[in-house]
């Protein structure tokens, strides 16, 4: 990524420094994965925070400094490294930059808290902060399975801004599902789920192309012609599956991912726990990778003769109810970003969520890329297509 030289470099508001009771400097606030702590003995790196609040270009910047400080005879290089370190670290914006032209006013009035939530989470030198939202913007997304997690998933994203969002869900609308489906309504019943979700959304949100269809997935063959439906040369920037049903779902989705090079991510709910699966062809592990890691790293200690079903049973249906299902979908939303935008910078190949009868036990698996895998190394030995340009790599030129 290319990003030209500031006009006027300003600390991110969101990343505004203090200094510690030792007299060092620390930036990007007390988020962990966002904060760092830089060494300030001799004081000019607080000087320096300070100076870059967007009234003064960055020779001023440098300028002044070492004004402020003529004891310490500061090289000018020196200092403007130091500004080069801040803003490689994601920590400086450009307060000098026009607002994205392809952003109309009201857009940009709709989502101004969102860009603030990225601009915080992004630790990506940028030319403008509205980057993350133009990426959204031009995205293309298929989600499959408009429930409980799917539901979630499309209200969060439309509102989000992305650019279209074709859907995909076989079902009508039953009154078992309104404890947690909240884009439905009792008027609904009975009503084709996409139609209705269709009409909700497009009423969220008019600014995004909201389109889908009346499908069921019964096959990889399926998916890959889901996939074949997006309007860009490139394809869907991502897949996002919200269905548990047929129960090979998830192995087809990763078979034909890892085939056409697809950024994809699965989420759902297991009774109180929820979690989202992201995964980027050809970047860390593939779902079968970690599936098969976690069955080693598990010790279930089963009995003879039984098998994993004997120790988390399943139901003809899932217990959950609208926490739950919004949960998983709102995660599976924010999955949706990381691959779209890069923000945050997770690196795919992982599976992460929640516990809801312990919250400080958090759900995480993470493996490296199994070389006996029998889906990703068999697609590395075939001509399949690199991945696309997933996870925030597009620029928004």
């Amino acid at each position: 990524m290319t990003v030209h030289p500031m006009r006027r470099p300003r600390i991110k508001p969101e990343h505004r420094a203090y200094r510690t009771v030792d007299g060092h400097v620390r930036i990007g606030s007390v988020v962990h994965g966002i904060g760092a702590e830089v060494r300030d003995d001799d004081g000019w790196v607080w000087t320096l925070v300070q100076v870059m609040d967007g009234t003064r270009s960055a020779p001023d910047v440098v300028a002044e400094v070492a004004g402020r400080h003529p004891e310490l005879r500061l090289p000018a290089p020196d200092i403007a490294r130091a500004m080069t370190d801040l803003t490689d670290a994601g920590y400086v914006e450009d307060a000098g930059a026009e607002p994205p032209a392809e952003l109309s006013e009201r857009e940009r009035e709709r989502y101004g808290r969102g860009m603030t939530l990225l601009r915080w989470m992004d630790l990506r030198p940028r030319d403008s902060a509205w980057e993350p939202q133009l990426l959204l913007r031009r995205a293309e997304v298929l989600l499959v399975g408009v429930g409980g997690t799917g539901s979630a998933a499309a209200r969060d994203l439309v509102a989000s801004g992305v650019g279209r969002l074709h859907c995909v869900e076989p079902d009508v609308v039953e009154l078992s599902n309104l404890n947690r489906q909240t884009l439905f309504r009792e008027e609904d019943l009975g009503r084709p789920k996409l139609d209705a979700a269709l009409t909700a959304l497009r009423a969220l949100n008019p600014d995004v192309e909201v389109t889908g269809e009346r499908r069921e997935v019964r096959g990889p063959v399926d998916l890959e012609d889901l996939l074949k439906g997006a309007r860009g040369a490139s394809g869907y920037d991502a897949l996002l599956l919200a269905a548990d049903r047929p129960a090979a779902i998830r192995r087809w989705a990763n078979q034909v991912c890892l085939a056409t090079g697809t950024p994809w991510a699965e989420a759902g709910y297991r009774g109180p726990l929820v979690a989202v699966g992201v995964f980027t062809p050809g970047r860390g592990a593939c779902w079968q990778c970690l599936r098969d890691a976690e069955a080693e790293r598990r010790d279930l200690r089963l009995g003879p003769g039984q098998d994993e079903d004997a120790a988390s049973p399943r139901m003809p249906w899932n217990p959950a109810n609208a926490v739950t299902a919004g949960l998983s979908g709102g995660l599976l939303a924010h999955a949706a970003l990381m691959l779209l935008c890069g923000v945050p910078p997770v690196e795919p190949g992982c599976r992460f969520g929640l516990n809801l009868m312990m919250p400080g036990d958090p759900v995480l698996q993470r493996s490296p890329r199994r070389p006996d895998c029998p889906a990703c190394r068999r697609t590395e030995n075939g001509p399949a297509p690199a991945a696309r340009s997933g996870s925030g790599d597009r620029s928004p030129s």
